[in-house]
């Protein structure tokens, strides 16, 4: 092993699946070195900060950036969070669109472009419009500065292939909370090997 190799990423991707599929995806996004930034668990409960809350509005605001994004259920936990993104083909309504404009219109040259985007740009959106907001609460509202960065280079994620695991999904993030203290991204877990 040469050492540009050692330096190499390893993907935690599915090889040779297309992230910009419409499908559904659970996702689990850690911050770095796993600070608890977001609240604290109480009696079974989340208790979000001013972080926290800023996480979730960014996270159910994902639509709003991304039409082709549909955030589902969701939690956000002292140090990481769950949720559930579907994304939507929205190139065949704009596909069935054009093509009932060229039939009523004479045809003239394309000026928009749509293209559904892949779980890592959504991602990779969400980590910077929350990395943006939390600094900017460190200067203008006394937020407690986060270690050099807010979240984990990479992510976790499992495609939801059935109706069956997306309840499944559902119901385990609803239960996270009530679980933080068996969760391994838990600090104040101990493990016994």
């Amino acid at each position: 092993m040469t050492k540009r190799d050692s330096h190499r990423r390893h993907s935690l991707r599915l090889r040779g699946y297309d992230y910009s599929w419409a499908g559904a995806y659970f996702v689990t996004i850690c911050t770095h070195n796993r600070a608890s930034l977001f609240g604290e668990i109480v009696n079974g409960e989340m208790r979000l900060n001013d972080v926290g809350r800023m996480s979730a509005t960014q996270w159910r605001s994902l639509s709003k950036r991304f039409p082709s994004v549909q955030p589902d259920a969701f939690v956000v936990m002292p140090n990481h969070m769950h949720g559930i993104i579907a994304l939507i083909d929205v190139r065949a309504d704009l596909v069935a669109a054009q093509d009932i404009a060229r039939r009523i219109t004479p045809p003239r040259r394309a000026t928009t472009r749509v293209a559904t985007r892949s779980l890592g740009t959504v991602i990779g959106a969400y980590k910077s419009l929350t990395t943006v907001e939390y600094a900017r609460g460190v200067k203008m509202l006394g937020w407690s500065p986060f270690a050099g960065k807010l979240w984990q280079r990479n992510y976790y994620e499992h495609i939801i292939r059935n109706e069956t695991t997306l309840n499944r999904v559902r119901q385990y993030i609803m239960d996270n909370p009530a679980r933080w203290a068996e969760d391994p991204e838990n600090p104040a877990r101990t493990t016994h090997l």
